[in-house]
């Protein structure tokens, strides 16, 4: 039985009339050549950002849940001045601030909407003037009206084509905390830490899909039929050749088929193989790249690199102190100061003898402030994070 080129070049079949001559360009032999394309990113805007990383990503996804994740966990305090207040009323309301929501819930989504989209905004629902629920609200349903001198005169938070507009109190609590991330560029609005990792993010997606679209197509020829015979095929050869391709040889199913030329036909590959990409490396570095930019240790999440214990100890120790607590930190004084209004001076801080991540740190600087002779017992108390006693004479 015939292959398939046979039958398509008309192997068999009685002979046609010899066509009418025709004129022929001398170019008609000449192989047409073409650089590449430039590389299609993904648009700069948060919301397309956040559906090519943290959606489809898994690297931003983890390393996003982890930040989010730890920072939510870190306990609070208050103090007033240097005297910690455990039943603070600032405090009962982040512990609890709706009675739906836990105070970790709502800190999560205030940590991810700034990783995400660089700001975060926390909605005030007061009751005889103290603030009685806190809500985070969305940050790409939320957009900044500023008034004539610049400032922000409101917050418009649309939904579903209805807008809402809170109103920026110079006085007295306002209803919107506006938190952002420093953004050089730009008045009104925070830099995402994921927009700096846009290119790694595509580079990355793109190797996924270039080994999901190797493994469905896997058989598939990459390159060109050659019909070396001189002229052209006619429109029904070449229909028929491209329909009995795509039936035979494309696909996973038909994976290791044989391709049988005959007919004049050579095959002539023109794509990159993956070996000439390096796709796997370049992923690779992508996904360092990533974690970079979100602040993550690739070794934390499990990337390839010196994977040893005690590598993995210093990193997560890197990973709390240059990321988790900074990003703490600045929340609680954001936070203080908005809510000072309402509930008076005070300030938040963090409980560090609570974070195991942390506990050799705490342990070496006990170590040292208690070998220093020349303090008293309250002045290593103050020293380490704890109220005085009164006791100047104890050492």
């Amino acid at each position: 039985m015939p292959s398939f080129i046979s039958r398509l070049l008309g192997a068999g079949a009685p002979p046609r009339a010899p066509a009418a001559e025709v004129k022929a360009s001398r170019a008609d032999a000449l192989i047409a050549m073409q650089s590449l394309g430039q590389p299609r990113w993904t648009p700069r805007n948060n919301v397309a950002l956040t559906r090519a990383g943290y959606e489809r990503n898994a690297i931003v996804y983890r390393a996003v849940r982890m930040i989010a994740e730890a920072a939510a966990t870190v306990p609070w305090l208050a103090f007033e001045e240097m005297a910690e207040n455990p039943s603070h009323p600032a405090l009962a309301l982040i512990q609890r601030p709706a009675p739906q929501m836990s105070g970790s819930d709502l800190l999560e989504r205030v940590y991810t909407s700034l990783l995400l989209f660089g700001d975060a905004y926390v909605e005030a629902v007061s009751l005889d003037g103290a603030p009685r629920e806190l809500h985070a609200l969305r940050a790409d349903r939320m957009s900044v009206a500023p008034s004539a001198n610049g400032w922000p005169a409101a917050y418009d938070y649309n939904v579903g084509g209805e807008r809402v507009r809170f109103a920026a109190v110079r006085e007295g609590l306002s209803p919107i905390l506006h938190l952002r991330l420093a953004n050089p560029l730009d008045d009104h609005y925070g830099f995402a830490p994921l927009a700096a990792a846009q290119s790694a993010i595509d580079i990355h997606n793109a190797a996924s899909a270039w080994n999901k679209a190797l493994l469905d197509n896997a058989a598939r020829p990459s390159g060109a039929l050659v019909f070396a015979g001189g002229g052209h095929l006619a429109q029904e050869q070449f229909d028929r050749l491209k329909a009995e391709l795509e039936e035979s040889f494309q696909g996973a199913r038909n994976a290791g088929r044989p391709l049988l030329l005959e007919g004049g036909l050579d095959w002539k590959a023109l794509s990159l193989t993956p070996k000439d990409m390096d796709f796997i490396q370049a992923k690779t570095i992508a996904a360092r790249e990533i974690a970079l930019a979100l602040g993550v240790p690739p070794l934390v999440l499990g990337l390839p690199g010196d994977n040893t214990f005690a590598n993995y100890q210093e990193a997560n120790r890197v990973f709390w102190r240059q990321t988790v607590i900074p990003l703490v930190a600045r929340t609680q004084a954001s936070f203080a100061n908005w809510l000072s209004s309402a509930f008076g001076a005070f300030r938040f801080d963090y409980n560090a003898d609570r974070l195991d991540a942390l506990a050799l740190d705490r342990e070496s600087e006990w170590r040292r402030v208690g070998a220093a002779e020349f303090l008293t017992r309250d002045e290593k108390r103050e020293a380490v994070g704890y109220a005085a006693q009164n006791d100047a004479s104890a050492t």
